[in-house]
């Protein structure tokens, strides 16, 4: 029996990884088509029917373009900042529930590689890592615009993850729990969703998770016009593609994290009401929440292209001025809403 265990979970490891490479990879070119929509051009379209190879050209160039490392820089650490960075995006996977459980005879399969419950402590500690691969690498290259870079890169991400921390705070106050395949268990039945009942928590949300995914409008960390290209600068081939990978692999976890959190994860309207076999609806599941995944893609592109990017204090005071006293006063609107719910609508 642990024997099966360990073979169902390392195959759902190696089906996610898979998934979550296969993702960031057409990423690129969905936001290359959505740039090239929003600007009346016609974008990649030479790489196969309509550029659906061009995702495999450009691997293909970065896996065979020239390795450089920098002779000033530490290489080891030049080495390991694009892998530790590739890493923790991709371990925030393992507590996401995917979708319910599949059934086949006596042997349940969860959708879902680790059910721990602290699972949102997990993502927040993944997340904290995530800089480390940055500010390894930005320190690591020996060049100034790499190093304000990193810097950039870990204020920006130590400020935004106290906001973040407390928009989930409140949200924990209407759960209960840390658990995300409890909270996504929560909310069968589209009322039942958790944007209803945390709207400013939401929002918060969403805005952390563009500074903390280094998206455009808080891209400071990068800014071609000011850092040149930032921490990852002096990098070439994989090891650039490590650092774009695992920009567009957060960007994946991160709309995964929020359809789970706030729109009810693998949950859709009448789910209960279909009377189609249970392994049907888990994978009618599983496509509604990779489409509720593949909204937020989008929205994460539509904003880089039609918002500018912000000036560093207009970033710090976001952060500190606007958003956290935001938080604050959501967690005391959330916890008078409990009490005045709790004594006049039992």
């Amino acid at each position: 029996m642990e024997l099966a265990f360990v073979i169902e979970k390392f195959a759902l490891v190696i089906v996610i990884f898979m998934i979550s490479l296969g993702v960031a990879a057409y990423s690129t070119l969905a936001e290359r088509k959505i740039a090239a929509f929003l600007q009346g051009r016609v974008g990649p379209h030479r790489a196969g029917w309509g550029g659906m190879f061009q995702p495999l050209a450009d691997g293909a160039k970065m896996f065979f373009k020239e390795e450089i490392i920098p002779t000033q820089s530490n290489q080891f650490l030049f080495i390991a900042g694009p892998s530790l960075a590739l890493l923790t995006a991709l371990i925030g996977s393992a507590v996401i529930p995917w979708g319910q459980s599949l059934t086949f005879g006596d042997t349940v399969v969860q959708l879902q590689v680790a059910d721990i419950n602290v699972g949102i402590l997990y993502i927040f500690g993944v997340v904290s890592l995530g800089v480390y691969g940055i500010m390894i690498g930005g320190w690591a290259s020996n060049n100034k615009f790499s190093l304000m870079g990193a810097i950039r890169a870990a204020s920006q991400n130590i400020s935004y993850e106290i906001a973040m921390g407390l928009s989930i705070i409140a949200l924990l106050m209407v759960t209960q729990s840390l658990s995300l395949k409890e909270i996504a268990a929560q909310q069968s039945g589209f009322i039942n969703w958790n944007v209803w009942a945390q709207p400013l928590g939401f929002l918060i949300f969403i805005i952390c998770a563009f500074a903390e995914c280094n998206r455009t409008p808080f891209d400071l960390p990068e800014s071609e016009n000011e850092l040149v290209g930032g921490y990852h600068t002096e990098y070439s081939g994989m090891k650039l593609g490590g650092f774009l990978f695992a920009e567009y692999i957060n960007m994946f976890i991160s709309s995964a994290v929020m359809a789970t959190l706030y729109f009810g994860g693998y949950n859709f309207p009448f789910m209960n009401d279909l009377g189609l076999p249970q392994n049907i609806i888990t994978l009618i599941g599983v496509l509604f929440l990779f489409a509720k995944i593949f909204f937020f893609i989008f929205f994460f592109m539509w904003v880089r292209w039609t918002v500018p990017r912000f000036r560093y204090d207009q970033l710090m005071n976001l952060g500190w001025k606007v958003l956290i006293p935001l938080g604050i006063a959501n967690i005391v609107l959330t916890g008078i809403w409990i009490i005045v719910k709790d004594t006049y609508f039992k």
